[in-house]
């Protein structure tokens, strides 16, 4: 019974991913570009507010 409900997910699987819209070459390029582009500014955005708190942390450390 465990072998057969395996195939048969397996079986839907494959029935599923035909059924699926693939985007175009340029489509993924574009996206793949905004993915990364998103990334990077998320990364400038994080490592400014961390320098920020840790020059703020530094600074307190030195009034003490």
């Amino acid at each position: 019974m465990a072998k057969n409900s395996l195939i048969r997910y397996f079986t839907g699987s494959f029935s599923e991913l035909r059924k699926v819209t693939w985007p175009t070459k340029n489509q993924a390029i574009r996206l793949t570009a905004i993915v990364l582009g998103f990334c990077l500014f998320m990364a400038l955005v994080i490592g400014v507010v961390d320098g920020v708190f840790n020059a703020g942390y530094k600074y307190i450390l030195t009034l003490s």
